[in-house]
């Protein structure tokens, strides 16, 4: 049977209070004893001096028995252990040598000696007690009966004052080692209940002590640290979605470079970088492909904890990060910034775009009104520059509208707002702004689309479309054309729509894919010879993206060049 603690610190207790209890009572018998001998010795020691004092008085012993007890033996013995005389044996010489008794031979070493025996001449138990002289040894003796035992024993009072205390010292002990173990036991309870006790909802009451206070402390701790655990795990719970639904390649590899974590897009960039497929994420350290990559982890300078490098491998750009921690542990990044990098591309060849395009109408400009300031002309030449100049500020002026409106379609399209606009009114619309030119290029503008269609979407937007790839078409198209809009197709999604015109078209088919590219030129210096920012068709591309839809470019077969987009109903 398994004892409780509370009884294992009680017989512990017990023990060791048993063990003191017994060495306090044999020490003090021991002393008491050593106490009471010592001072019969005295006694028997006074005897031996009056002795030597009567022997050399009267040279003599016969007379001494009147000095002493009746009980008392004396007896003298010379130096070589020889009887000389003996008040309880008369024929001493029949005794034996004495030279060897133990308390001659402490007197022989020590002047005195003592010793408690049963004697070999008459068979009496004796204390003995002996002394040396100059020239003799003088031994004096009582019986060793009842009366010298109890004188010698000791005193029992003392060790009843000791068990009775050993007593009440063991009903303390139980009682306090009821109250501590009775808190053990609540804290074992505790500890073994663990979370279940919260869970549970059930209360520890400790004593009201200190290792009951201290009991009361570990159940808050505990407590506290059960809520950090949860929040620890909810945390944990939270980062783990995070990186499985990042868009960016994590792996978390230990010290020794082993793996503890990664997602499943790590693995997929690795593969597309390295040349064959692997599901190990610890593949990088022996690819050449992540060269730079190993040599910074092999460096040993904790101060440079960061590292980043770009891999360029199969058409794509992937981004590389390393993060490394205190205790060398790190963390690798991979990202796929092709897309990036090509917007990045892209913007820089935007801004040196319009850069180069505005630089054209400024130019213009400035020149024009140069040479009216810088030059005495007449009323009609100065007319003349005026309108000039007055004519590049209006390509600057469209140029500046057709990059705000990219920029707000791609930046902030949340502010364009929605209504259902009807398409063959807005064509109306459109035809009327172009039946000037159109009258002047002798072109013809024309649609087949059903006069209650409607399409949810932006009106601003939706006109842009149609305004600019009627511009397209009035600019390249030529003389004597015409332009036609149909509705060819429509299902339960889509709208499906064709523009075309009937002029030239692109000789060059390897043009089309890039006729939506912002300032994109077929031919150099076409843009600028016809007017127009060299935005229109980049805007067309993005409004219809703008309403889910898509649009594409191609020559017709019958000639010019034909747009074929859809509208998300």
């Amino acid at each position: 049977m398994r004892l409780s603690y509370r009884k294992k610190l009680f017989i512990s207790f017990v023990f060791i209070f048993s063990l003191f209890t017994a060495g306090v009572v044999i020490f003090e018998q021991s002393r008491e004893g050593k106490y009471k001998t010592d001072a019969l010795t005295e006694r028997l020691d006074a005897f031996a001096q009056v002795a030597n004092a009567v022997l050399i008085q009267q040279g003599s012993l016969d007379s001494t028995n009147y000095l002493f007890p009746s009980n008392l033996r004396l007896t003298l013995v010379d130096l070589k252990g020889n009887v000389l005389y003996d008040n309880v044996i008369t024929e001493i010489s029949g005794m034996e040598n004495h030279f060897q008794r133990p308390e001659i031979v402490k007197a022989r070493e020590n002047k005195t000696g003592s010793d408690i025996r049963t004697s070999s001449s008459n068979s009496q138990k004796y204390i003995y007690f002996a002394k040396r002289f100059n020239t003799y040894y003088i031994r004096v003796a009582l019986p060793y009966n009842v009366q010298v035992q109890n004188f010698l024993k000791s005193d029992n009072l003392f060790v009843y004052f000791i068990i009775g205390l050993f007593v009440i010292i063991l009903i303390i002990i139980h009682y306090a080692s009821g109250r501590f173990g009775d808190s053990i036991r609540k804290l074992n309870d505790f500890s073994n209940a663990g979370e279940q006790a919260f869970l549970d909802g059930l209360k520890t009451d400790f004593p009201d002590d200190e290792l009951g206070k201290i009991g009361n402390k570990i159940a808050e701790n505990y407590l506290k640290l059960n809520e950090s655990k949860k929040t620890i795990i909810f945390e944990h719970e939270k980062l783990l979605q995070h990186v499985h639904s990042s868009e960016e390649g994590i792996c978390f590899f230990a010290t020794n470079k082993s793996v503890e974590f990664y997602n499943g897009l790590f693995i997929h960039y690795l593969n597309t970088i390295i040349d064959e497929a692997d599901s190990t994420p610890s593949a990088i350290f022996s690819s050449p492909d992540f060269e730079n990559v190993n040599a910074f982890l092999a460096s040993h300078h904790l101060e440079h904890n960061y590292f980043e490098t770009k891999i360029e491998k199969q058409a794509k750009i992937f981004a590389v990060r390393i993060n490394r921690f205190e205790n060398s542990s790190f963390e690798m990044i991979i990202n796929d910034i092709t897309n990036t990098e090509k917007t990045r591309v892209l913007k820089q060849e935007m801004t040196g775009n319009i850069t180069h395009e505005l630089r054209t109408p400024v130019a213009g400009i400035r020149g024009c009104l140069e040479t009216v300031l810088a030059k005495n002309l007449d009323v009609e030449k100065q007319q003349y520059f005026i309108e000039k100049a007055y004519r590049q500020s209006l390509v600057l002026s469209e140029l500046i509208q057709d990059m705000s409106l990219l920029t707000k379609i791609e930046d902030a399209p949340q502010s364009f707002c929605f209504e259902p606009v009807n398409v063959p009114k807005m064509l109306e619309e459109l035809k009327k702004e172009y039946e000037i030119i159109l009258h002047e290029k002798s072109m013809n503008m024309e649609w087949q689309i059903p006069e209650n269609l409607h399409i949810f979407g932006n009106h601003n937007l939706l006109y842009a479309i149609f305004r600019n790839l009627t511009d397209n078409a009035v600019r390249y198209a030529g003389n004597n054309t015409s332009i036609h809009i149909h509705l060819y197709n429509e299902d339960k999604d889509y709208y499906y729509f064709s523009y075309f015109d009937t002029g030239i078209g692109i000789s060059e088919e390897q043009h089309l894919n890039r006729l939506f590219e912002r300032f994109y030129r077929i031919g150099e210096g076409r843009t600028r010879e016809t007017g127009g920012s060299g935005l229109g068709l980049s805007i067309v591309k993005n409004a219809v993206l703008f309403h889910k839809g898509v649009i594409v470019a191609k020559n017709r077969v019958g000639g010019g060049l034909e747009f074929l987009f859809t509208f998300k109903k």
